[in-house]
């Protein structure tokens, strides 16, 4: 008898606590209901295109709260500005509800390719692949490169833009007809060339010289205005010449190499050298996978050499 009263005292024991926790978890409940719904509602605001800051400053006085989930782009909503919601705008919610919210990075943006040197088609081929378009697309007359050749773009080589951006591009009309006088390109090449040209075209030249170049002396290092510029008549052209007195040291010549990777197809090589007379151009074709590329480059101190294929910049050395 003793042990079935233990047992039934017991049992009597855990069914006065299970009641008491039924009755003490909707005790609590009907607490915390009681407090939710004493609060106020509010209409959700149109949170979109707003700063994370106006976006706050919005919610703050209707006791809402906020928080960013994610991010992704988009170039109609300005950077770091609200691009969806949720509760979205016109939503009946109570105070303290928290409003979820993706904020735009923007509009996605690329590096314009290199085609500055490549025919017209193989540039906008170019500019396909980079995730973008063939902008306005206008002719100059050039001696320097063939007719339709790119001599110059808009955005440059290497700029930060969005994706699908228009890119302008200046293209070669060939030589220039009768009476129309172009600035030849005499960078890199013997002051003697450039007495010899203005005499002919009756053009004044303003010879200045650097004593500190690297290049062998009379050596046009600057030259204004650019070449391929159209010259008036009464053009004043200014050089800049190596004044080096003496021989050039024996390290001023040297041979850049490259080898292309073994794998994939054909790619359109360029390579520039930017020293601190400006940039100037290497070597610019297209070569099969593998092959290696020698060319003579002169050492002017400072100089970086730039390896450019298909237009993308892969590679960068000191020289």
């Amino acid at each position: 008898m003793t042990t079935k009263a233990s047992e039934v005292r017991t049992l009597e024991v855990a069914a006065v606590a299970a009641a008491l926790l039924v009755f003490a978890w909707f005790a609590l409940n009907w607490g915390l209901e009681g407090v939710i719904h004493t609060r106020r509602t509010q209409t959700v605001p149109d949170l979109k295109s707003r700063s994370i800051a106006a976006a706050l400053d919005q919610l703050a006085p209707l006791n809402l709260g906020l928080r960013k989930t994610g991010v992704e782009f988009d170039a109609s909503v300005p950077i770091s500005s609200v691009l969806r919601q949720d509760p979205p705008a016109g939503t009946v919610v109570r105070e303290g509800k928290t409003i979820r919210v993706i904020v735009s990075q923007g509009g996605q943006t690329v590096l314009a390719p290199a085609v500055v040197g490549l025919p017209l088609r193989n540039a906008e081929m170019m500019l396909r692949q980079s995730q973008l378009a063939l902008g306005e697309v206008s002719e100059s007359y050039s001696l320097k490169q063939e007719k339709g050749m790119v001599l110059s773009q808009d955005p440059k080589a290497e700029s930060s833009v969005e994706r699908d951006a228009l890119v302008n591009l200046v293209v070669s009309g060939g030589a220039p007809p009768a009476g129309v006088a172009l600035m030849p390109d005499f960078l890199r090449k013997n002051v003697e060339e450039a007495h010899s040209w203005a005499a002919g075209a009756g053009v004044r030249l303003d010879v200045k010289t650097d004593s500190s170049s690297l290049f062998p002396n009379g050596t046009v290092m600057t030259q204004t205005p650019a070449a391929d510029t159209v010259l008036s008549p009464d053009a004043k052209v200014q050089l800049l010449v190596s004044g080096r007195k003496g021989a050039a040291p024996t390290v001023a010549a040297k041979t850049f190499k490259y080898e292309l990777p073994q794998s994939g197809s054909e790619s359109q090589v360029r390579i520039v050298v930017i020293d601190k007379y400006g940039e100037r151009e290497l070597f610019n074709g297209v070569r099969k996978p593998g092959t290696k590329i020698e060319v003579p480059v002169q050492e002017t101190g400072g100089a970086r050499v730039k390896i450019y294929m298909n237009g993308i910049l892969v590679e960068e050395r000191d020289l």
